[in-house]
């Protein structure tokens, strides 16, 4: 008999690229009934052997975190499964209500929230301080009750550690062959270089949109801007003349725009939740086998480095940026050097195909 597992969130997609894509994908196909109850409003469905299961979704952040919550929590309990896993902090209590039941539960930790809320400037200092402080302490009462916990970077599971001896590392590398370049189709043109994600001043476009001024190179911006009022600040830039904008686009379209470029950018701002952080678009530029410009924080440098995939430059340099644009530019042998090193080491290393059998190895131990 198939061992029942249900994964939970009340705040992502039905079709996200780790819950779904990823875990519950990978869950299935290793011969668990697995389940996914998200908070869309829409109807539900099967796709692939997993079960989607879609509550009432509530407009307001407040309402979200309240009845929301607690519509995924009920839902939950109706499928009576062998083990829950879910997404979200704000279902940290229903995770506790679960284990007090009996059930086991895993928590997957994606992001360290409380470093991203030192980085909410919109948030007085003190506050800040103190709503990371209280957050970092009721996760961790909550984690030590957990069967496991799943973190999505390596620091994250550091963290985890301390509170929960069976927390595991299962990185959201991307999947060997979703990015790899399709040689029969190649566009490569020679000044085009990208930036693939969500598009905020945090993320260092601001100093990014600038350096294009000067450095010879067409940047093709793909992702939402936010806020709304954001895009009039990057558009009065000098440098928005040399970038091309595409707002949300597919992953097919994502794939195009990497096949068209000499070189991926990603150089967020030195926020505590930045710095330890493992961004998704370093390792789909290193699929796509193109040389990565990055910020110059040592968890970053030490991967670009260590494998010669790119250039790491200081993210509030403008100049730094766009000489690093420039240097690929004029140097493309090098260029392609780095961009087949970046995917030698997806291929060895840093690839879901890895990454899922950690997955599979912490339920089959949970499930003896």
């Amino acid at each position: 008999m198939k061992r029942k597992i249900c994964h939970l969130t009340s705040v992502h997609t039905r079709k996200d690229i780790r819950i779904f894509q990823k875990e519950c994908l990978s869950l299935a196909k290793a011969g668990f009934d697995v389940s996914l109850i998200v908070a869309d409003g829409l109807p539900d469905e099967v796709d692939r052997g997993v079960k989607i299961y879609g509550v009432a979704k509530e407009a307001s952040r407040l309402k979200r975190f309240v009845r929301t919550s607690r519509n995924v929590y009920h839902k939950a309990l109706e499928l009576n499964a062998d083990v829950y896993h879910f997404h979200d902090p704000e279902l940290l209590p229903y995770g506790n209500r679960l284990r007090k039941k009996g059930y086991k539960v895993i928590f997957d930790s994606h992001e360290d929230l409380p470093r991203m809320i030192l980085g909410r400037e919109y948030l007085p200092r003190f506050s800040r301080k103190f709503i990371a402080f209280l957050l970092e302490k009721y996760e961790d009462y909550c984690c030590k009750s957990f069967n496991a916990i799943i973190a999505a970077t390596p620091y994250i599971n550091k963290r985890f550690l301390e509170v929960n001896e069976n927390s595991v590392n299962v990185n959201n590398y991307p999947f060997l062959d979703e990015f790899k370049e399709d040689k029969s189709t190649r566009e490569k043109i020679e000044n085009n270089i990208c930036y693939i994600g969500g598009i905020t001043e945090i993320r260092g476009l601001t100093y990014l949109v600038r350096a294009m001024e000067n450095s010879g190179a067409i940047l093709q911006l793909a992702g939402g801007i936010t806020p709304k009022s954001y895009e009039m600040v990057l558009t009065e830039e000098a440098g928005w003349k040399n970038v091309k904008y595409y707002g949300n686009v597919s992953r097919l379209e994502v794939k195009k725009i990497l096949n068209q470029s000499i070189a991926g950018i990603v150089t967020f701002l030195p926020y505590p939740n930045h710095i330890n952080a493992q961004p998704n678009k370093l390792f789909e530029y290193m699929s796509a086998g193109i040389p990565v410009i990055a910020s110059h924080y040592p968890l970053w440098k030490n991967i670009i480095e260590k494998y010669d995939a790119g250039i790491c430059v200081d993210p509030e340099n403008s100049e730094e940026i766009a000489k690093a644009i420039t240097y690929l530019i004029e140097h493309p042998l090098d260029a392609k050097t780095k961009g087949a090193n970046g995917r030698r080491a997806i291929e060895e290393v840093f690839n879901w195909e890895q990454e899922e059998k950690k997955l599979i190895s912490v339920y089959d131990s949970m499930l003896v």
